[in-house]
């Protein structure tokens, strides 16, 4: 394919050591994409080349550019979107998801919002993409879309269940914090699990059936919703909506709710919407997400916890912070103020004392993000309620040790099984629920 191969600019990429704070998407890298995108879509090239840098217009003739993006065009339709992957010291990577293909988008601007790189390359899936691609569901199963549309837009995901049996029961797989997807991945992460995928497999070979899917904004899950419109009450708005939703057609027995990480709140406060059965929490943190937040940032350099502080000391009394650093933007980047705004209204321990419903908590031992001592606080709130402690169980659900790096590899490792107490667990009180 010829159209891409041209479409490359000298970039100077200076690499450096990518952690957690190298991973934010600079705003300005933003806009340049987003504005790409636009302009590429529109038939607007010489659009795109009015903002090339001095250096970038010497290596790259206009008319070449221009030629060069309307064959891309022809040849790979409209660009759908593009996934932030990763920062390479001031260079962005996006996942490019055009119509007929998937192409990796590098872009940089300079102090004057000027392109200075412009990349175009095919992607490579990583080895947890390529595992979420290719793994399959046991063939006593079925897996089949299922899509609940809304106000704003469609909820996707895939309902799991036995084949040739009658009333089964089901449960809502509500998935963890960030940009996780129905499986429990997430590229904009690092996250390579399929923990969701297997949890549904798992469950189905018992004769449970499941429905997991991707949030609002993720996945195929489309919404008109921008990012700095979100809330915390539309999570919850969406998975009453599916609870409701199954509900409605009377496929299934009974619904229970497993909500895993922030998922657990989201399941909590949905559960006691809608009508569920049971609720489960899977590493569920048992404080308000203020707290929980602000011990996080105990481990991060002091300038980035003092910066973090003032933006939710601002949030706190209800006003948001425009202007923040830019080491601030992976936790509190101003388009999502709002949403943690309205995140840290709720209590754990006062949502879960009012469902009504019997509730399992469970929880490992080597969870680096939740400790057991969350789940506890959960216990507390809800005394009533099943507490379950399982032995080097991960934030990822899978065996780990309490080594760090050993715990975080299982984060990029879908071929590891589900720790087996935790599906052990499920199952047992599944069947208990009336």
């Amino acid at each position: 394919m010829t159209a891409f191969k041209t479409l490359v600019t000298a970039v100077i990429l200076t690499l450096t050591t990518i952690n957690l704070f190298a991973q934010a998407e600079p705003e300005a890298n933003k806009k340049a994409v987003q504005y790409f995108i636009k302009q590429y879509n529109t038939g607007h090239p010489d659009s795109v080349y009015t903002r090339f840098s001095t250096e970038m217009k010497a290596a790259l003739p206009a008319d070449q550019f221009r030629t060069t993006t309307i064959q891309l065009k022809n040849q790979l339709g409209m660009l759908k979107n593009a996934d932030f992957l990763k920062l390479e010291g001031n260079v962005s990577v996006y996942k490019a998801n055009f119509e007929k293909a998937t192409f990796t988008l590098n872009v940089a601007v300079n102090a004057q919002n000027q392109y200075i790189g412009l990349l175009l390359r095919p992607y490579e899936a990583t080895p947890g993409e390529a595992a979420a691609s290719t793994a399959a569901i046991d063939a006593s199963l079925t897996e089949t879309p299922y899509t609940l549309k809304t106000f704003s837009g469609n909820i996707s995901g895939s309902l799991v269940k036995p084949k040739g049996e009658g009333k089964v029961p089901l449960v809502l797989i509500i998935a963890g914090s960030g940009p996780t997807d129905r499986n429990g991945n997430s590229a904009k992460l690092g996250l390579n699990t399929n923990a969701y995928m297997q949890l549904a497999n798992e469950l189905g070979k018992k004769g449970i059936a499941t429905l997991r899917y991707d949030k609002r904004l993720i996945g195929q899950s489309t919404s008109t919703t921008k990012e700095s419109e979100l809330k915390f009450e539309d999570m919850v708005e969406d998975a009453v909506g599916l609870i409701n939703d199954v509900n409605d057609k009377g496929e299934f027995s009974k619904i229970i709710v497993l909500g895993h990480s922030e998922g657990s709140l989201v399941g909590m406060l949905a559960s006691a919407e809608a009508p569920v059965k049971g609720f489960i929490s899977v590493a569920g943190a048992g404080d308000p997400a203020e707290k929980i937040l602000s011990e996080q940032m105990k481990t991060q350099p002091k300038y980035i916890a003092d910066g973090f502080k003032r933006v939710l000391d601002s949030l706190k009394r209800g006003k948001t912070t425009p202007d923040v650093d830019a080491s601030l933007y992976f936790i509190a980047r101003p388009s999502i103020q709002g949403y943690i705004m309205s995140w840290c209204r709720y209590d754990p321990q006062r949502e879960i004392k009012k469902l009504k419903m019997p509730v399992l908590i469970l929880q490992g031992t080597t969870d680096l993000q939740v400790p057991t001592a969350q789940a506890e606080k959960l216990k507390k709130g809800k005394s009533d309620a099943q507490l379950t402690i399982i032995p080097e169980m991960n934030h990822v659900l899978k065996a780990a040790p309490a080594d760090t790096k050993q715990n975080m590899a299982t984060y990029n490792a879908p071929e590891l099984p589900l720790k087996p107490e935790l599906v052990t667990g499920i199952v047992d009180f599944v069947g208990k629920v009336k």
